[in-house]
């Protein structure tokens, strides 16, 4: 399917004249016009205004605005209201009101405190979501729909929730004494007789239970934006798109699943700015001043969500959301510095965005989000935002024959798998107290992708199912492939990982991988399993580490948090490092061995940035082919190149500083302005600046 973008990038914001206190909407959509803002999202946050009593519809409030769009030559994109309920559902239909533990109720005064399982919710969601998109689907303005908004919020503990859930079970499991089997309920009489026996989730301690409550949440997660997703498409035109606004890793939802019944994945791309765009930046995972939500700052942070972003249908994609100015809340004003917009921007550009919208156009004087700033601040007037933003929007726009359709380019692939971030929240290898710390999964990643950004190469970030059948295909994709902590997986996926090192891949192995099956228990085998062979390194026991502990020999760095105690099962396996502790130095901290064409590296640490950064230096110099381009970024640049439908390679160079900087390109080059670099000439990039340029590909 095409979609509106196929030939241009979008680049507007959500608009909401709904919240101003005056009309001003020739100003905004003028203002829009002269800044080169060329879409608009609208109506999903407001079911009150399209609906303001059960069964009352006031439909007409947005035709102004779509007139008015449309006569500039503005595209737009309608949601639907589903995710935020009007106050007369709460009081005339409890039963749709989310249960964030069983009988306790979310109170209302937020969103998303919706059963959206519930039958009489789904009835009511259809009918207001019949009535907008009958009303303006034929709108010359309108080039798409948003079904809801942010799934996935939160887990549901509805009593019909759960009584659907031990149908989901029965129907998986067939009988209570499979279950009993699988899931291990031998263990503290947990054993059931009847489905009527399952306890509620609540207090559950049982890994197989809690990855099995996840997987359901997240299906029905999935039924219900395929539900809306079929219902508006049966009733639009063929050319309109279908999408949502994903926001990664909401706990009710597979991150690896959720684009499937969508036209094109669109997902929120927030981050931490000021010092929290640095590069290198601070080795601590201290978000620097942003919202609690954001886990870890500099930009691998916002490579790995859009990365995660084209992973999700492995495809181009649109972003839904991002900050224009400060983003989260009264205390969290961290406003981009001149230059980081833009650089952002293009960053989203490089790794495959077709569309860029922020959130939101103006800011609003009222609610929870008074602080969330937008394109236009409190006086509503073109400040440093406003014309940073359009200066990139006609700079796209002059570019757009070179950058619509890129193909970025990725050196490695990172495998993810929504199974094994569960059950880490579940039973983390890290952390304090009887629980640990369940965000282990996260600062796993965040070591991971710093170290690759850092030895400067780029990637995929894709889901097992994602690697196709081929393991030739997949060595000619991914020369290396990088099981991101991947502790649930089924024989069948591990079987596949043996055949890409069989057919010539560089697999590494980062710690847990494998270490349970699809029901998350853990392999009666010794570790790492059926990858032993090719690993050729075995461990018997892992354990905590109270203070980093010093890697050495050809990587140098630290081991942080935990470790395994690898040993080697031949003289053929080459020992990357050793750990430098009284204890550990009988183990290996990581070890390589090549198994006919392919080879395994096992890391038996989370490593910090110093060993991630050495990790992935040797591995490019191990497994993948030489690129002049990357070798010439400096430390505080990072380098990204796509291919254009023009037959054209893109190149784009960031520097992450106040400090400027020099790169020296290593082939005749064009900048988008038409400047010509000659071999070994100099760009010379500014503070916060970014250069993009272009040579034909080879």
């Amino acid at each position: 399917m095409t979609h509106p973008w196929q030939n241009k990038i979008g680049f507007g914001a959500a608009y909401y004249h709904e919240y101003h206190f005056e009309d001003r909407l020739d100003k905004d959509l003028d203002l829009m016009v002269e800044g080169g803002f060329n879409i608009i999202r609208v109506g999903e946050s407001v079911w009150s205004t399209w609906e303001p009593e059960d069964g009352v519809f006031n439909l007409e409030w947005l035709q102004p605005i779509l007139d008015g769009a449309h006569k500039r030559g503005i595209d737009v994109i309608i949601g639907t209201p589903t995710y935020a309920a009007p106050p007369w559902m709460r009081v005339r239909y409890p039963e749709t009101t989310l249960q964030v533990a069983t009988g306790v109720e979310k109170p209302y005064g937020g969103r998303q405190d919706i059963n959206y399982h519930n039958a009489t919710f789904c009835r009511l969601a259809e009918r207001v979501i019949r009535k907008i998109v009958e009303r303006y689907k034929d709108h010359p303005a309108v080039v798409g729909w948003q079904v809801d908004n942010e799934p996935g919020l939160a887990l549901m503990y509805n009593p019909d929730v759960f009584a659907d859930f031990k149908k989901w079970l029965q129907k998986r499991y067939g009988d209570v004494d499979t279950l009993n089997r699988k899931w291990g309920l031998t263990y503290w009489s947990h054993r059931i007789t009847s489905w009527d026996e399952l306890w509620t989730p609540d207090g559950n301690t049982v890994p197989s239970y809690d990855l099995a409550w996840r997987r359901f949440q997240a299906e029905i997660t999935h039924e219900m934006i395929q539900w809306q997703a079929d219902l508006v498409r049966q009733m639009v035109p063929d050319h309109h798109i279908v999408a949502t606004c994903i926001a990664a890793n909401q706990p009710g939802q597979d991150i690896t699943e959720v684009a499937s019944a969508l036209d094109i994945a669109g997902s929120n791309i927030y981050f931490a700015a000021q010092v929290g765009l640095e590069k290198p930046g601070i080795d601590e995972l201290d978000p620097q001043g942003a919202p609690g939500w954001i886990p870890w700052s500099g930009p691998a942070y916002v490579q790995m969500l859009l990365d995660v972003s084209r992973g999700m249908k492995d495809a181009p994609f649109v972003v839904t959301e991002t900050g224009a100015t400060s983003i989260g809340y009264s205390h969290n004003l961290i406003v981009p510095w001149p230059g980081q917009r833009r650089q952002v921007v293009w960053q989203m550009i490089a790794r495959g965005a077709q569309m860029i919208e922020y959130w939101h156009w103006h800011t609003n004087r009222f609610g929870f989000e008074t602080w969330w700033e937008g394109i236009l601040g409190h006086s509503l007037t073109p400040t440093r935002t406003y014309h940073e933003l359009s200066d990139v929007a006609h700079e796209l726009e002059s570019s757009r024959e070179l950058i619509s359709g890129l193909t970025p380019h990725s050196d490695i692939g990172v495998i993810v798998t929504a199974e094994s971030r569960w059950a880490t929240e579940f039973q983390p290898p890290i952390g304090e107290g009887i629980r640990g710390d369940q965000g282990a999964y996260d600062k796993g990643m965040a070591l991971l992708m710093r170290g690759i950004q850092d030895a400067g190469l780029t990637t995929d970030i894709v889901s097992i199912d994602q690697l196709g059948t081929s393991p030739e295909e997949m060595v000619r994709r991914w020369p290396v492939l990088v099981s991101a902590f991947l502790y649930v997986l089924s024989d069948q996926d591990l079987q596949l990982l043996r055949e890409y090192v069989a057919a010539g891949g560089h697999l590494v192995v980062m710690p847990r991988t494998g270490l349970a099956d699809a029901e998350a228990i853990v392999r009666d085998c010794t570790k790492p399993g059926v990858l032993r062979t090719d690993a050729g390194v075995h461990y018997d026991e892992s354990t905590t580490l109270l203070h980093p502990v010093a890697v050495h020999g050809q990587w140098e760095g630290h081991a942080q948090w935990y470790a395994d105690c690898l040993i080697p099962d031949s003289d053929d396996v080459l020992v990357l490092g050793h750990y430098d502790d009284p204890f550990l130095d009988d183990y290996a901290a990581a070890t390589t061995q090549q198994t006919g064409q392919g080879r395994v590296t096992t890391v038996g640490c989370y490593p910090d940035r110093e060993l991630a950064r050495h990790l992935f230096e040797w591995v490019d110099s191990t497994s993948l082919e030489p690129d002049q381009w990357r070798a010439h970024a400096g430390e505080q640049q990072t380098y990204m190149r796509a291919t254009s439908t023009q037959n054209t390679t893109l190149h784009f160079i960031h520097n992450w500083s106040w400090k400027p900087s020099t790169y020296v390109v290593p082939e005749r080059a064009t900048g988008l302005d038409g400047a010509v670099y000659k071999a070994g000439e100099e760009i010379k990039l500014g503070a916060w600046d970014v250069a993009v340029v272009h040579t034909p590909s080879h």
